[in-house]
């Protein structure tokens, strides 16, 4: 199948102006429509003043309500980031679950702006949001559970012209990197070294997100993870790419699949 452009004037990617209006959605939506009238598209429309700041936090009143018209509907908000979400989870039923990631537990907004291996969406926060943050993975009781985000952007694009694309990488390393964090953050006082168990750790990067989902552990596959003298390399390469890994050049955990 084959289209031609020649005739509709699109705007970019990121509209200018933006779509604010229920108005402009519809229009937007016409004319994408005249491209391909068989595809239906959902359109949103952002309400003023919202940042990559406030995001996650005004989006928390429409969760609650969704919820609370679908109380059987399974949600998962993915990669918290802030203190309310976490507490917005706790307060709905069991069919609502949060993601954390790995990087999130570790970074704050500063290092967010800094670096552009920590640059990320959603955005990193404040110290009490990341104490929240960590409280809920050793306090899951199955309503957090790992979501990696995990971003492979070429180096190209990080370090380029024009905007930074945001992501983190850190899939070679996110089981370590979640004990890595734990152990900081017992350093900091931010949690207990007793809150810190093989069930909490198991349930958090395993358990609970494959029975929110489902999903039986047929494989029965396992690791093991040891404290070593293992380095997270530089970056992970391929043919013209190069992805730098979250954390380069600190020590880390070892891992073995059985």
């Amino acid at each position: 199948m084959a289209f031609s452009f020649t005739s509709l004037e699109l705007p970019a990617a990121n509209l200018v102006p933006p779509v604010t209006t229920v108005k402009m959605a519809l229009d937007y939506k016409a004319r994408l429509q005249a491209v391909d009238s068989s595809i239906d598209y959902l359109m949103t429309r952002h309400k003023q003043g919202i940042t990559i700041l406030n995001a996650e936090v005004s989006f928390l009143p429409t969760l609650k309500s969704i919820h609370a018209k679908f109380p059987k509907l399974k949600i998962v908000l993915e990669h918290c980031t802030t203190k309310d979400a976490v507490e917005a989870v706790r307060s709905c039923g069991d069919t609502v679950v949060g993601t954390i990631t790995s990087h999130h537990l570790y970074i704050l907004i500063d290092d967010a702006i800094s670096d552009v291996y920590c640059y990320c969406k959603p955005v990193a926060k404040l110290p009490h949001d990341r104490r929240a943050l960590l409280h809920a993975v050793v306090n899951s009781r199955g309503k957090f559970f790992l979501g990696t985000d995990s971003a492979p952007h070429d180096n190209s694009a990080k370090k380029g012209k024009g905007s930074t694309p945001a992501g983190v990488f850190t899939q070679p390393y996110a089981c370590q990197l979640v004990l890595t964090a734990l152990e900081e953050a017992i350093d900091r006082g931010d949690i207990a070294a007793s809150d810190v168990t093989p069930d909490v750790l198991q349930g958090f990067l395993c358990d609970y997100g494959r029975a929110f989902y489902g999903v039986n552990d047929a494989k029965n596959e396992r690791i093991t993870l040891r404290k070593g003298e293992e380095v997270i390399t530089d970056s992970v390469t391929g043919p013209g790419v190069e992805v730098i890994n979250f954390r380069r050049g600190k020590p880390t955990w070892s891992v073995e699949w059985k």
